[in-house]
This record gives structure tokens, C-alpha cells and sequence, in this order.
């Protein structure tokens, strides 16, 4: 039997899925929220199947998880006119709502949210091919984001509860929002980086339009009903349809006041220009990333390999934090790669629903093929596929490569994979992965593999000015939360971390007056009153 067939194996038939793992049915959503309201529609729907396959009389066929709506321009203009009706210019319900008030309101989400835990980590593992272990942990890291960024929120109202004097002027500071937010996540983390821009846009008293994405859309549905109940009307509102019909007539509008997308950044280009007023325009956005690792002659090579195989294949190489391409001194390459390939073959691969799985069934269509090139290419200038069976392809699955040596004249070396190929390039000189960051579009992240201080301290000082987060002996990564996430060059703008994300969704205004016995009696009689939900000393506990 050959590998491939051996893979082919571990598309079960339908009946041998454990029953707790299974859906209770075809889920055919037929309603979107508008406005407050969840509308009905009866147009064009777009078919969601799950990358894992079952074999059947006529082949293997993706498993049919159930259908959403291909809305059109006209429902996403409808959302749009909601969402800027309830901003009203900054004076609707929800952006002049007091802080406490909003919490509240958020809080209610997330009680409701955390009910619908069971479905909606099902709907990630079968829409998005995620291990069922890590779909609930994605739920779970979610629903700890939302708290830690309620925390945050309080911290920063309690900090502008008091009121400052400087040469002679009295003034409170405090954040306000910004107007209509238009937010679109990605399919690798569609709960968790999907939120971590929505909820601290809506904290901040920002009104929403939420486009899911095209891989992972179905699993935002159970929480429809959540938003529709927690917040007021046209706060939330969900678009649906193919994105380059419906979002370029949103940013033409001159009506969006807030950008976010984790995605690619040819796509956030493309959507900038597409606005009228791109100078008031605010765009918060995590894009592309090559995330490199350096192993120097002085590295521990068993944590590199360790670090390694959970840096470029945690959820199959699926994350913009992923390393995507190794650079390892010539004198432990060899050693390096022989570790490497033995850690590899370790790895349990199968159905996202198998205990200790790591290797799951990939999502996007065409991916396969894709990565398929970019090994061949790879070949063809000169590299080798370093581990037995690697890039062995099974219907949506494949084996990972390790490709070695790879060099400038591969596409590899400069294409973000986003799957599990791992490019290894030998390097003699420090000299040399310090240019290719250099040199690279992308500047997120990179990890420095080596226990020599001066070595270490010599790489660290270049390369915190070519990317956002330098990692010393362990593979990149997002978290904590609390730790600002951005990049450099063309992998993001803004920050995101919990509170980052809500300076980011928020401008610090400010109330002020000369100080005087006249104005200082107004202030005091305001702020006692209780009239003013920005001029106010209330403590929130």
C-alpha cells in the first residue's frame, strides 16, 4: 500500500464519527441581523462543506455542513444605513451610553455566547478542519479575551474618572468612539481574531458592520441571536456575500470611519483606495506575515526542533504567526534536519475529532495544488523534500515537506505557504537572514535560536527595527493577549492586544474650561447631576 493510500485512510465513513462530535443537522442559515432585526431571506445561498471528506460510491465528497446567504449590495447597503443611523453623528443610544452601561451590555453578549459553546465549536472543527481540541480552546481563549478586555476598559475609566489642572485650565480626558466600523476576520482563527477587533470596536461605543469569513462563516451564526438581544438596534448588523461585490460599494460610501481586516494586504489596499475620504479613514489590520527563525551554531538544536515543529505546523502552518521559513547555520544543518524529520514523523495525523491529533484536513480549495507547486518549484531550483512521504497529498490533506536547501530563485522563499511546507536555508554568515529581513515586505515576527549572549544581543538590536516581535529560544506567537500584537512594513497597521485594541478603536477627547468660580460651580453641578455620561466622576468597580 502507498502512503498516499495509507493517508486516504483516515477519511472515515460518515457513521464511524463519534457521535459527540457529530452536528445534529444540516445547518441552512436563511437569516441575517439588520438593524436590529433578524431578516429573512430567500435569495442565492452559498453551500459550506467541510475539508473533511467521506468516501462514497461515486469518490470521496466534502462532507455538507449547510448553506448561508449570498446577500447582494442592496442588503449591505441596508446594514450600512443602520449602522450609521445608530451613530447618529455620535449622538445615538449606543456611542453616547454610558461605560458601565456598554460592559453590561457586553457581558449579557458573552453570558448568552458561552450557551451556544457546544454548536459553535463544533461548527469550527467541521467548517474550518481544526482539531476539536483546539476549537475549544479557540472558544475558550475567545470568551477570556472578552473578559480581559472589560477589565481593561474599567481600568482605563477609572484612570479618566478624575479631572486634571494644568496652567490654570480644568479638563477631563476620556475615550470616545470613532463611528461605523467595518470588520472583517480571517478563516484560520474566525472566532477568536474576529473578535478580538469586534468586541473592543463595539466596547468603545462603535457602531458595526461584521462580515464573517468565507471559510468559517456558519459558526457566527448561533450567536446572532446573542447580539440581536444584548445590544441596541443597528449596533450589530451581519453582511453576507461574495466580498468584491459587496464591500467596494461600503468604502465608496465615505460612510465607513474604521477599517479592520486580518487578511491580506493586497485586499486592505485594494478596500483603502476604494474610499473617498481615505485621510479619515482609520485602518486597523493584521496582514501577511514570513515569519523567520534563525538557529545559529550556538543553539540548543533540540529545542529548535521542538520549537520548530510547533512554530510551522500548529493548525497545519494555518497562522500568520507561523514560522514560514527556518534559517540554520551550515555547520548543524545536517544534525538539525535529521531531528527534525524524527520529530515530524511523530506527529499523529487524522480527523480533526482524534484525541492528540496535530495534522488535520486543510480548508481552503486548492490549497493542495498550491503547495504542490511551490514544492516542485522548489525542486526544480535545487532543493529536496528532506522527510520521507513529505508533501504526500490526499484529497484536502497533506503530509508535511521539509524542503532544504532553499534558496533566492524559489518562490518559497519569499511566498507566505500558509501551510505545512517548511523551507530550510542554510546560512554561514549572521549577515545573511538579517538582509532577507531587510529586504523582506513582511515584518512581524522572528525567533532567534542560540545560547551564546553576544551572539543573541548582536541579533536582537537590527532586528527590533525590521519587525514588531523578536522571540529568543521559542517559536512566534500572538500571546499573551495582553502583549501588544502589530508588524511592521506590510504585515499590519494599529496594534491589537487587549488594550491596545481599544485605544486603537477609540480617540481621547477631552472636556475643558478655564478655572473660575463660575465654571467650577457648572463643572460640580454637571458631574453631580448626573446629566453627562462623558463629564463624570463615576467610579466603575
Amino acid at each position: 500500500m502507498s502512503f498516499q493510500e495509507e493517508l486516504l485512510q483516515i477519511f472515515v465513513p460518515e457513521k464511524d464519527v463519534p457521535a459527540e462530535y457529530q452536528l445534529p443537522h444540516e445547518i441552512n442559515q436563511r437569516e441575517y441581523l439588520s438593524n436590529g432585526e433578524m431578516k429573512q431571506w430567500n435569495g442565492a445561498t452559498h453551500t459550506v462543506v467541510s475539508p473533511v471528506c467521506f468516501p462514497t460510491d461515486n469518490g470521496f465528497e466534502r462532507k455538507v455542513i449547510g448553506s448561508y446567504p449570498v446577500c447582494t449590495e442592496k442588503e449591505a447597503m441596508e446594514a450600512l444605513d443602520a449602522a450609521v443611523a445608530a451613530y447618529n453623528n455620535g449622538r445615538g443610544e449606543w456611542p453616547t451610553m454610558s461605560v458601565d452601561k456598554r460592559i453590561k451590555c457586553v457581558e449579557a453578549f458573552t453570558k448568552k455566547m458561552i450557551e451556544q459553546k457546544d454548536i459553535v465549536v463544533k461548527l469550527i472543527m467541521w467548517e474550518i478542519g481544526k482539531s476539536y481540541a483546539d476549537s475549544v480552546k479557540e472558544f475558550d481563549r475567545t470568551v477570556e479575551y472578552i473578559y480581559a478586555t472589560i477589565d481593561a476598559l474599567k481600568d482605563i475609566d477609572r484612570d479618566s474618572s478624575r479631572f486634571d489642572i494644568e496652567q490654570g485650565i480644568i479638563a477631563q480626558i476620556r475615550r470616545s468612539p470613532l463611528g461605523v466600523v467595518l470588520c472583517m476576520g480571517p478563516f484560520n482563527y474566525p472566532l477568536n481574531e474576529t473578535f478580538t477587533t469586534l468586541i473592543p470596536a463595539i466596547i468603545m461605543g462603535n457602531t458595526l458592520l461584521f462580515k464573517p469569513p468565507k471559510h468559517g462563516t456558519l459558526l457566527h451564526y448561533p450567536l446572532l441571536k446573542a447580539f440581536k438581544e444584548s445590544f441596541p438596534k443597528g449596533v450589530v448588523n451581519t453582511i453576507y456575500g461574495r466580498g468584491n461585490t459587496i464591500v467596494p460599494g461600503l468604502m465608496q460610501s465615505g460612510k465607513i470611519d474604521v477599517l479592520t481586516l486580518i487578511g491580506s494586504s493586497k485586499v486592505a489596499n485594494q478596500l483603502k483606495k476604494l474610499h473617498p475620504k481615505v485621510n479619515r479613514l482609520r485602518a486597523i489590520l493584521g496582514l501577511d506575515a514570513k515569519n523567520a527563525a534563525i538557529i545559529t551554531a550556538h543553539a540548543d538544536i533540540q529545542l529548535a526542533v521542538d520549537e520548530t515543529v510547533l512554530g510551522s505546523l500548529s493548525f497545519n502552518g494555518q497562522r500568520c504567526t507561523a514560522l514560514k521559513i527556518i534559517f540554520v547555520h551550515q555547520s548543524i544543518a545536517t544534525e538539525f534536519i535529521t531531528q527534525l524529520k524524527e520529530a515530524v514523523a511523530k506527529l499523529k495525523y487524522g480527523m480533526p475529532w482524534e484525541k492528540g491529533v496535530a495534522l488535520t484536513p486543510l480548508p481552503e480549495p486548492g490549497k493542495p495544488e498550491y503547495l504542490h507547486d511551490c514544492i516542485e518549484d522548489a525542486k526544480a531550483h535545487g532543493a529536496k523534500v528532506m522527510n520521507e512521504n513529505g508533501g504526500t497529498i490526499a484529497e484536502t490533506f497533506v503530509y508535511p515537506a521539509i524542503l532544504y536547501p532553499v534558496n533566492d530563485k524559489m518562490k518559497i522563499y519569499r511566498e507566505e505557504q500558509f501551510g505545512p511546507v517548511i523551507p530550510i536555508v542554510p546560512f554561514t554568515d549572521l549577515e545573511e537572514p538579517i538582509q532577507y529581513l531587510i529586504a523582506s515586505t513582511h515584518g512581524q515576527q522572528v525567533s532567534i535560536f542560540s545560547n551564546d549572549t553576544e551572539e543573541t544581543a548582536a541579533l536582537i538590536d537590527p532586528l527590533v527595527n525590521q519587525v514588531s516581535r523578536v522571540n529568543i529560544n521559542c517559536q512566534c506567537q500572538r500571546g499573551p493577549d495582553v502583549f501588544p500584537f502589530t508588524g511592521r512594513k506590510d504585515s499590519a497597521e494599529g496594534t491589537l492586544s487587549v488594550v491596545d485594541a481599544l485605544r486603537s478603536f477609540s480617540i481621547r477627547s477631552l472636556v475643558a474650561t478655564k478655572m473660575n468660580e463660575k465654571n467650577k460651580h457648572l463643572v460640580n453641578d454637571i458631574v453631580n447631576s448626573q446629566h453627562s455620561n462623558f463629564l463624570s466622576t463615576k467610579y466603575i468597580f
